[in-house]
């Protein structure tokens, strides 16, 4: 049976490719996804012993209780612990935030990873956390040093100004030498080191710093050192070892790339069930084809499991060859992985590819596994038809009874489904974890009834047909003549376009909700707030207040009170002219409250009221941080928004009591709206300094997660390509199979008159019919999933509202209708080109 294997493979070797490559971009996706994240995991370990390979023992002071400011170790500290024995060297860290500008003015970076530092060279002049790359150290105030990616990205050169904001206006600064860095190596950050004086100054405090590493001699214990230095540090510092820093960051580095393997190995899975549905089909189709064969082995003796063997010796054969190609593919789509997160500015390291030996046993171990699993209800289905009735016909229609059974099946797991979803979608965030399982038997029920589906559904489109004349008629009788088939390929390309529907849906819901509510919520042109977590200084509202492009503005100043022993921040706003600018949705109450009772009305959101227990009306007694006291009565309560302050009471009441005058944003409305045109000018006027950022609502809304959202969307669209491409294959092979099926059919309508261009028309247009039935069933069941998974996540989304995407659903199906025509390519050609003679010999 395994000579007889094996010649069948051999026999159909064109047959078996196009399964053999469903097979093997399955695999290859698995490959791919446990290649990926072992080489991101051993990148990171790398990462982290580079970094932390000169530090033994790392210290954080406390945060000062008092001022609420991180703590700070001094210089007479860093003296004493390089007289403790056993130390090798003392590095005194300095970080803060420096906003650095590009050559042509624009700014760099990424705000959580915009950087700035201290140049700490040890008695050999050298700073071991940044090696130089080129030129020197920096020796005084106006000299810097950048990152090999801030150079490249900024278009700097050694020698070259590079204009830098902290906390305020713009400063210049000569680069002096250029700095590798594994922190921010590939993550679209910047990091700019000054001499340690100057960063002192500029982040910290003359004289001190804000965190401290020894290096300990060769031999010398860690723990005793930790144990030493610490009698040395502030009270209650935060003492780690660098063995304990190094599996710390380890172990979250694994977790991480835990997480994302197996978001990545959810795709896979879907992948390798969209190519069991090809596998099942070819091999059904191989299996009716070989069945007279099947059955004179049955009639000279051959047992049913003998048969059954066979048949999955051969899928297991198939399964290996495909494994070994599906590995050495995976390998480039790890490649392909890790350069497309690179693009997106993900963060995550770079280093060799990494193969572990246990990524080798999976790949083959799933391409069999997977065959035979595919295979196995085909060849149980050969092995039982009796050897008579299998020599006597071709083709042996299924039973009825079996039909309806399957049917009955079907129609109880899409109710099942169906309501589990709807019951999951509406218990909130309970049900975010238990609305898979419904979901899943709701495509399952979805494929199990789609042979009924078929032939109605493509009955339908035969009136629009008929008008390509005899290939209008014969294509849709084609495509119903075998429902199980029809469907068994329908059903790959609908997994793949309901997946794809369903996030579409979220996703442009969601986006369109956020730009709607800051369309609706922020009426002003431009916010202006700073790149880094600080606070703008005054005099950037001054400057635009007399820009003559500005119509309107109002600063958003913020102080915290005490209220009833509770610390509450207050926001001030410019009463006159925040109506220009804020259009909150009000409970009760309205924006007029702030320029009405002598400047001592106070409007909350529903948060805030809900939190202290504010009813509209009451008077609230307020201790201001000078110390003086005053009552403010709630003049409004509005909605809560992520666009909207919590608070906002009349600036000239609140500022009086502010030991600092510096604002958390600024709004402008301007004459000439939100165009790049207007961005321009007011950049002009703020010096362009890259420290402050504009804002218009759409960029609101992409902060608040439009962006992010897109971003996913783009990544989810690559992965689920796979299945897609699958599904594709599988159109391509049922069309082949019944090609071959049908040789005498074929060159009978050659022989009365079918010409090759309506043979190839016929082809054509049978494939683009599956297609489509698979979009329509893949896109209805979409939308529902669609619908529900936004009704979960409008809970965490506010004023989410569903919004069917009906242009991407439109490029959808005429993708799949282009699907068809791609897919029927070489079937076509191959049925145009059947010599009459020969096809009218065929058996």
């Amino acid at each position: 049976m395994f000579r007889t294997a094996l010649r069948n493979v051999l026999a159909h070797k064109a047959r078996l490719l196009m399964t053999m490559l469903a097979v093997l971009l399955g695999v290859a996706f698995v490959v791919g996804t446990l290649v990926f994240t072992d080489t991101i995991g051993n990148a990171y370990k790398e990462r982290y012993l580079t970094t932390l390979r000169n530090v033994s023992v790392q210290a954080t002071p406390p945060y000062d209780e008092k001022t609420g400011e991180p703590g700070t170790v001094g210089e007479d500290t860093l003296r004493s612990l390089r007289r403790l024995s056993g130390v090798a060297s003392v590095t005194g860290s300095v970080e803060g935030f420096a906003a650095v500008a590009a050559k042509d003015g624009h700014p760099l970076g990424e705000e959580d990873v915009t950087r700035a530092g201290n140049y700490f060279p040890q008695a050999d002049g050298k700073d071991n956390r940044h090696p130089l790359t080129a030129g020197r150290a920096p020796t005084g105030p106006d000299e810097v040093l950048v990152d090999t990616s801030t150079a490249d990205q900024g278009g700097y050169r050694i020698g070259d100004t590079v204009r830098l904001a902290i906390d305020g206006p713009v400063l210049h600064k000569k680069l002096v030498g250029i700095v590798r860095t594994d922190d921010i190596s590939g993550s679209g950050g910047t990091l700019v080191l000054f001499d340690d004086a100057t960063a002192q100054k500029l982040l910290l405090k003359p004289g001190h710093y804000d965190a401290v590493s020894l290096e300990a001699d060769r031999g010398a214990s860690e723990q005793r050192l930790a144990a030493e230095a610490r009698d040395l540090l502030p009270e209650n510092s935060e003492i780690h070892t660098g063995a304990q820093l190094r599996a710390q960051q380890q172990a979250d580095a694994a977790e991480g790339a835990k997480g994302l393997s197996q978001v990545l190995l959810v795709f896979a899975a879907i992948a390798l069930f969209v190519g069991i549905f090809v596998i099942a089909n070819t091999f059904t189709m191989l299996v009716t084809q070989r069945s007279q064969e099947m059955a004179l082995m049955r009639a000279v003796g051959a047992e049913r499991r003998q048969v059954t063997r066979s048949v999955l010796i051969e899928a297991a054969l198939l399964g290996l060859c495909a494994g070994a190609a599906g590995f050495l593919l995976g390998i480039a789509v790890a490649m392909g992985i890790r350069q497309l997160f690179a693009s997106t500015g993900s963060g995550l390291p770079d280093g060799p590819l990494v193969v572990a030996p246990g990524t080798v046993l999976i790949s083959f171990l799933v391409g069999v596994v997977v065959t035979m699993l595919a295979a196995y209800l085909p060849a149980r289905r050969a092995a039982a038809v009796p050897p008579v009735a299998a020599m006597s016909a071709l083709h042996t229609p299924p039973p009825v009874r079996s039909l309806r059974r399957r049917n009955a099946i079907g129609i109880a797991l899409i109710v099942i489904g169906v309501l589990g979803v709807v019951y999951t979608a509406s218990s909130g965030e309970e049900g975010r974890t238990t609305v898979l399982f419904p979901s899943v038997l709701l495509l399952i029920g979805i494929i199990v009834v789609t042979p009924a589906l078929s032939g109605p559904a493509i009955a339908l489109a035969g009136p629009l047909l008929r008008r390509f004349g005899v290939p209008g008629t014969l294509a849709p009788r084609n495509a119903r003549r075998n429902p199980r088939r029809t469907a068994s390929t329908a059903s790959a390309l609908m997994i793949g376009l309901s997946m794809v529907t369903g996030l579409t849906v979220v996703a442009v819901s969601a986006t369109t909700s956020l730009h709607q509510r800051a369309e609706n919520t922020v009426t002003a042109d431009f916010e202006i707030s700073s790149r880094s977590s600080g606070h703008l200084p005054a005099s950037v509202h001054d400057t635009l207040a007399k820009s003559t492009a500005v119509t309107s503005s109002s600063p958003r100043r913020e102080g915290a009170v005490r209220i009833r022993g509770d610390e509450v921040n207050l926001t001030g706003v410019d009463a006159r002219s925040i109506a220009d600018l804020l259009d909150p949705s009000f409970a009760s109450g309205s924006l007029a409250a702030l320029g009405a009772g002598g400047g001592k009305n106070l409007l909350i959101d529903t948060s805030t009221a809900e939190m202290h227990g504010w009813t509209m009306g009451q008077r609230v007694p307020v201790v201001y941080a000078d110390g003086s006291r005053g009552t403010l009565r709630i003049g409004g309560i509005y909605r809560s928004d992520e666009f909207l302050p919590a608070t906002m009471m009349p600036l000239a009441t609140l500022q009086p009591h502010l030991k600092k005058i510096e604002d958390s944003s600024v709004l402008v409305h301007t004459k000439d709206g939100d165009g790049e045109t207007v961005r321009r000018s007011l950049q002009r006027a703020l010096d362009q300094n890259p420290l402050i950022r504009l804002r218009n609502t759409d960029d609101l809304a992409e902060s608040a997660g439009g962006e992010s959202i897109t971003l996913l969307l783009n990544v989810l669209y690559g992965l689920l390509a796979m299945a897609v491409v699958i599904a594709v294959l599988g159109v391509v092979n049922t069309l082949a199979m019944s090609v071959f099926e049908r040789t005498r059919e074929i060159g009978m309508l050659r022989a009365v008159g079918l010409q090759p261009e309506q043979t190839k028309r016929m082809i054509h247009l049978e494939s683009v019919l599956i297609s489509l039935f698979g979009a329509l069933l893949g896109i209805g069941a979409g939308i529902f999933l669609g619908w529900a998974a936004g009704k979960l996540a409008s809970d965490s989304i506010q004023g989410y509202e569903m919004v069917i995407p009906w242009g991407r659903i439109a490029v959808a199906l005429v993708g799949a209708a282009l699907v068809g025509v791609v897919a029927g390519l070489w079937p076509a050609r191959r049925a145009a080109r059947l010599n009459v003679l020969t096809a009218l010999k065929a058996d």
